[in-house]
């Protein structure tokens, strides 16, 4: 699953590498027979974004795009939506993150559904494990998920490693909150998900491989 999602990002041509994080002897150990660039961090992070504010400090970037090792049907073009215009510069703090329209009430329901509200800019306002915005005066609208493609620039992943956790992350458990909380600006890309799936579980790595092997028959 790591070769996989490894193979994935290096088809984007703007990341000029990738590595993987972890705290994880096994890991550490595939990536290895793989030829993939890995990292060992601390096991204590809390967050993903704090391993990676370990890793900058050993791999040094103008941008970081974190992405989590168990989405093996990521989208390369999905991972390309959040690459910085010729306008952003890495010593700005910088926060860029994909999100996707959700089409069941069972997906709005879910609460490991990040559900995101955001200004007609497409900056964050809230994120929320509970359906935002509350339907009281129209029910004609979309609900947005976030969905855990995120760039950030160094000036961010710098000034992330010294926030304290904030009221709203502590209280929801969502670490892109501290952006958030420290007054911060965060932008959202807009993507359509398509079929993609977090490997959680057993048969969630069956349901992978049937779709993987659907799309190499055509």
């Amino acid at each position: 699953m790591i070769w996989w999602v490894c193979q994935q990002v290096r088809k984007v041509q703007a990341i000029e590498r990738v590595y993987v994080a972890t705290d994880d002897e096994r890991i550490r150990t595939v990536c290895q027979q793989f030829g993939i660039d890995v990292v060992m961090t601390s096991p204590h992070h809390p967050t993903a974004f704090s391993r990676v504010c370990e890793l900058s400090k050993e791999v040094d970037a103008d941008f970081y795009i974190v992405i989590n090792g168990d989405e093996p049907l990521i989208n390369p073009e999905h991972i390309a939506r959040v690459i910085p215009t010729d306008t952003d510069r890495p010593n700005e703090k910088i926060a860029i993150n994909t999100i996707a329209p959700m089409h069941s009430p069972a997906e709005v329901n879910d609460s490991s559904n990040i559900k995101v509200v955001f200004d007609k800019n497409q900056r964050a306002l809230y994120m929320s494990r509970t359906p935002i915005p509350y339907p009281n005066k129209r029910i004609d609208f979309c609900y947005w998920k976030h969905v855990g493609i995120t760039c950030l620039s160094k000036a961010m992943v710098e000034a992330y490693s010294k926030m304290p956790k904030g009221e709203f992350e502590s209280i929801e458990g969502i670490d892109h909150l501290r952006i958030i909380d420290a007054g911060e600006t965060m932008r959202f890309v807009k993507i359509e998900q398509g079929e993609t799936l977090s490997v959680d579980t057993p048969m969630d790595i069956e349901k992978v491989r049937k779709i993987i092997e659907k799309h190499s028959q055509t």
